[in-house]
């Protein structure tokens, strides 16, 4: 067999490397850098995590990941000898453009404190090992924070939300005995699906409004969960468990809208709005209970750019005709769309015509370099997890929104479409002519997402709402008759001593 004269072999070898996505410049563990959340003793989460960015020797950060399988690792152990801890440490997550994410979720607390070695191979990286004095709790350790302005800093809570400022201009005070009569009667009947709190001493206590209350399970988490980390406002509130906001009555009419706390908000209405139910839950049982959450997204976003396939794709249930219609529009022109319905409930007399799709893994959608987001009964709760993967998200004009939609405007980090999709294909035939500035909006979009979705700040976000409840309350909140005390998963106030001066509870 001829053997290629040497200057070709070079080249050809160095096209490979640059076809594989190979970095330019090798790698710096001492020049590279690490930061995070996961860093910090005080930032109790489910999952603790911070990231890595890849450095070349020249102080360049990397766009790309190193060749191969990952050379980093995360070895954590507890500061003492003498306490032995559980704490899940699973492999970094390579984010393709330079950066990792590094995760671990703790079973139990170290009283001494936490010794974190982030390694590249043998060699420790940047300012490696990183220290935490104890003591370093885990998730299920009810030690709250007594002084909440000290937990916000901690956390580096924003100053201002301006969903939160929006929703609460409605309501410069919130009359809580009005309340007491209208909720009941006006959103309180056997199909509702209406949850009456009070958090007093930092306690919960809850009580159910109509029949479709189910869904308290995931607003109990979270409040308990909150409650363990710092100390709750007293107050006394609603939450609606179910799809759409309810309060449409204008600020300026009488008697006027109510603050009822919602997961979805629309134009039409003056709900008080929450991270959903969906990222929450994820947040929260992050490497245990699920796959997909805000942070294991961000390490499975399927092939690069330049190998991801020049459509767009849907997968989802017929939860609104605009899916059908995307269905039929795959269907007329496969080469621009890709769109299944997976489940049919709404419109069962619809899948003999249009079929119905395998499901798919939430991950392999990335394989798909445009992502179309359309509305489900409400806003599609996919769109955050969407937003993270490294793909150009086309966005529905909705009347929907989540907590976080205000960040983001179209043309800088999304793709609208129209409600009625009419100029659906023209975008994407857009977005294929225009490859480098459609890459730039999705990176753009995928950025600005990684900062607004960061779990912690699902944390800052749902206090500074009951915070802001809290200070316009015209009265003392109460534990009302039919209310029952939430409990604390296990025994959960002896899973750990406390290095705090508060008792742990304070019963009526």
């Amino acid at each position: 067999m001829r053997r290629l004269p040497r200057a070709r072999l070079l080249a050809l070898q160095l096209a490979l490397l640059v076809a594989s996505g190979a970095p330019e410049a090798p790698l710096s563990a001492q020049r590279s850098l690490v930061w995070g959340p996961g860093l910090q003793a005080g930032v109790v989460l489910p999952v603790r995590y911070f990231y890595l960015q890849a450095v070349s020797p020249e102080g360049q950060n990397l766009t790309r990941s190193p060749p191969g399988q990952t050379l980093f690792r995360v070895v954590i152990k507890s500061l003492s000898p003498k306490e032995l801890v559980r704490i899940h440490v699973p492999k970094p997550l390579d984010r393709n453009d330079g950066t990792f994410l590094m995760r671990y979720r703790m079973y139990e607390t170290v009283s001494k404190g936490l010794k974190i070695e982030v390694l590249y191979g043998d060699e420790h990286v940047a300012q490696s090992p990183y220290i935490l004095k104890g003591p370093v709790y885990h998730e299920y350790c009810e030690c709250p924070e007594e002084d909440p302005q000290a937990w916000q800093k901690t956390l580096s809570c924003p100053d201002k939300e301006p969903q939160i400022e929006k929703d609460f201009a409605s309501f410069p005070s919130i009359n809580l005995q009005q309340m007491l009569i209208e909720v009941p009667k006006r959103f309180g009947d056997e199909r509702g699906a209406i949850v009456h709190y009070t958090i007093l001493n930092n306690n919960i206590y809850r009580r159910s409004l109509g029949k479709y209350t189910d869904f308290k399970m995931f607003s109990d988490e979270i409040l308990l969960s909150l409650a363990r980390k710092v100390l709750l406002p007293d107050l006394e509130f609603y939450v609606n468990l179910g799809d759409w906001p309810l309060e449409h009555r204008k600020v300026n009419e009488t008697p006027g809208p109510l603050p009822i706390i919602s997961w979805c908000g629309s134009l039409d209405s003056q709900d008080v709005i929450l991270p959903t139910y969906d990222i929450t839950h994820s947040t929260l049982e992050a490497l245990r209970g699920v796959t997909n959450d805000l942070l294991s997204i961000q390490g499975n976003t399927g092939p690069s750019w330049i190998n991801k396939t020049e459509k767009a794709f849907f997968r989802g249930r017929d939860s609104r005709e605009e899916r059908l219609q995307l269905v039929q529009l795959s269907k007329e022109n496969p080469q621009l769309l890709d769109a299944g319905i997976t489940g049919y409930f709404f419109f069962q007399e619809k899948e003999k015509e249009l079929g119905k799709a395998k499901l798919i893994g939430f991950f392999d959608f990335f394989k798909y370099k445009y992502q179309v987001n359309v509305d489900g009964t409400v806003a599609a709760y996919r769109y955050p997890y969407l937003m993270l993967g490294d793909s150009l998200v086309l966005k529905q004009d909705s009347p929907y929104y989540e907590h976080f939609y205000m960040a983001l405007k179209p043309w800088k980090h999304y793709i609208p479409i129209k409600r009625n999709l009419s100029d659906l294909l023209e975008k994407v035939e857009w977005a294929k002519e225009n490859d480098e500035e459609a890459k730039k909006i999705a990176k753009e979009g995928q950025l600005t997402a990684r900062d607004l979705l960061q779990p912690h700040r699902l944390y800052c976000y749902y206090y500074t709402v009951l915070q802001k409840y809290a200070e316009r309350q015209l009265s003392k909140p109460e534990v009302r008759d039919g209310m029952e005390l939430v409990p604390q998963p296990g025994d959960s106030a002896s899973l750990c001593q406390c290095h705090r001066k508060r008792p742990l509870r304070q019963e009526l």
